[in-house]
């Protein structure tokens, strides 16, 4: 991945958000990485809302975006960016805890990329951060122009 790219973490989980950066670093990931702890806020700088900080426009973004989070989940925000013109070109990898199949389609549905399913052992969710971090290093990303806001 272009170093310009900006790795958007949607994570309610201090410890997971903590894992994830560690170890794309360590995966050799030196990619600016930006966190947020619910859905809301995510959805508020993508959408240049409420008085948060905001994308700028012509830049690149991944976003790794969690299910289960307070105020908006994972599925809305999902929906959300899919359905906007310029942002549904943001690439949107799910990371979380639920391999319900029924969350796997239903994201697959509303146009993720990826979904990857966190491992409950610490090794191995380790390990899958790695392996995302690999994946990382390769992936091209578009860059979005600006958000249209209903």
């Amino acid at each position: 991945m272009h170093r310009d790219v900006i790795i958007l973490v949607a994570e309610d989980d201090d410890g997971h958000a903590r894992l994830i950066k560690k170890n794309l670093a360590r995966a050799g990931v030196v990619n600016k990485i930006m966190l947020f702890t619910d859905g809301r806020a995510i959805l508020d700088f993508l959408f240049r809302q409420a008085d948060s900080p905001h994308y700028q426009t012509d830049t690149a973004f991944v976003l790794l975006l969690d299910i289960r989070m307070p105020h908006v989940d994972g599925l809305q925000v999902l929906q959300q960016i899919k359905a906007d013109p310029e942002l549904c070109k943001l690439p949107v990898i799910m990371v979380t805890t639920t391999d319900d199949p029924r969350d796997v389609a239903r994201c697959h549905e509303l146009g993720c990329n990826t979904y990857i399913t966190k491992p409950v052992n610490y090794d191995k969710f380790v390990n899958a951060v790695r392996q995302l971090g690999l994946f990382l290093s390769v992936v091209q990303v578009p860059k979005i122009r600006g958000a249209k806001i209903a």
